[in-house]
């Protein structure tokens, strides 16, 4: 296909592909676009964010069995090829023969870009090694004063993922504060989210108003938009003193102080029976995977709150209740809070 050709049949399956790099749509409507119409034909639709652990079972299905049909080593082998330099002919040449790309997205309905990026975090022995000591920081600092952002050759120099080299050095490369918000940077953090959300609704309405009218008039728009993907690095980079997640966490907590006028909603008696309605009104979906969970629904178990307060008192609650959580599915951690915490927050109560 010609590129404005794959632009246009691209588009109907992923609205914002017009924002993509010409190299990457060219790779898409190579990998993804016959995909996505076999797709279409079973009435299944393209998706985005989160993995649900449906897809996560599917891609170490996918990745065992191309193990078995080329008798490469490991998971790693196949995804990390470069770490093993005396082997990486030979495994990119099994990888061409027997069509990894293919094999790798079976079944899953997303772009092929960002199943093997998943695929890379689930087998990445390098993830998961808990908190960065003092010293690796240091060391992550003069390997990026030395290499840029090559997070690939930074992360072979830390063994530590891609990911979590980037992610690290977001948070220290600049003199982050991580005590208590003062109140001058809850105004910074503000007045960022303010300036982000005024440039999305002007950008919708175009030109209609002057640049005057644009910056003294007021504002009326969906209260999801005060919480829906925003860009949090930028928000971040405007208050100067704290990470994008700290941002995100503060925020969903003066929206959450604003919502509920100041109430305590989870504390004492009413917090037993925001947890009692929690459990039983996540047992009642009876879904298989949190991705699946309407959490704007689930915010009146506990009151007029956002979605992400709802999603960290939930994660809180499993951490604190259900032992081995991590080594249960979605659907176990639910039927173990309803049976066993249930009855104990009720007597409680």
């Amino acid at each position: 296909l010609d590129l404005d050709t794959a632009k246009q049949e691209l588009e109907e399956f992923i609205p914002h592909v017009r924002n993509i790099s010409d190299n990457s749509i060219r790779k898409m409507a190579g990998r993804d676009l016959a995909r996505f119409k076999q797709f279409k034909k079973q009435g299944i639709a393209v998706k985005f964010g989160r993995f649900s652990q449906k897809e996560n079972n599917q891609i170490r299905k996918n990745i065992e069995e191309f193990l078995l049909i080329t008798g490469i080593d490991s998971a790693e082998k196949l995804l990390f090829t470069s770490r093993y330099p005396e082997d990486k002919d030979t495994i990119n040449r099994l990888k061409a023969d027997h069509l990894f790309c293919e094999k790798l997205s079976e079944g899953i309905p997303r772009p092929w870009r960002l199943i093997y990026y998943r695929a890379r975090k689930m087998f990445d022995s390098h993830n998961y090694k808990g908190r960065y000591s003092t010293e690796e920081k240091e060391k992550l600092k003069k390997y990026h004063a030395l290499h840029g952002n090559n997070w690939k050759k930074i992360s072979e120099l830390m063994s530590r993922s891609n990911l979590s080299v980037a992610m690290k050095y977001s948070e220290i490369k600049s003199a982050v504060n991580y005590g208590p918000w003062s109140k001058e940077e809850t105004q910074k953090l503000m007045h960022a989210v303010e300036e982000v959300i005024r440039r999305r609704i002007e950008k919708e309405d175009g030109n209609s108003l002057s640049s005057s009218e644009k910056s003294h008039r007021e504002i009326l728009i969906d209260r999801e938009a005060l919480y829906h993907k925003l860009p949090w690095t930028e928000i971040a980079a405007k208050v100067g003193t704290r990470f994008w997640r700290q941002c995100k966490q503060k925020w969903t907590t003066v929206l959450t102080n604003k919502m509920t006028k100041g109430q305590q909603l989870y504390r004492g008696t009413k917090g037993l029976q925001a947890k009692i309605n929690l459990i039983k009104r996540l047992y009642e979906m009876k879904v298989e995977d949190d991705n699946e969970v309407d959490w704007e629904k689930l915010s009146n178990a506990i009151g007029d709150v956002p979605k992400a307060y709802v999603q960290a008192k939930f994660y809180k609650l499993k951490v604190c209740c259900v032992p081995l959580w991590q080594k249960k599915t979605f659907s176990e951690i639910i039927d173990y809070l309803f049976e066993e915490k249930l009855p104990e927050l009720e007597e409680q109560l």
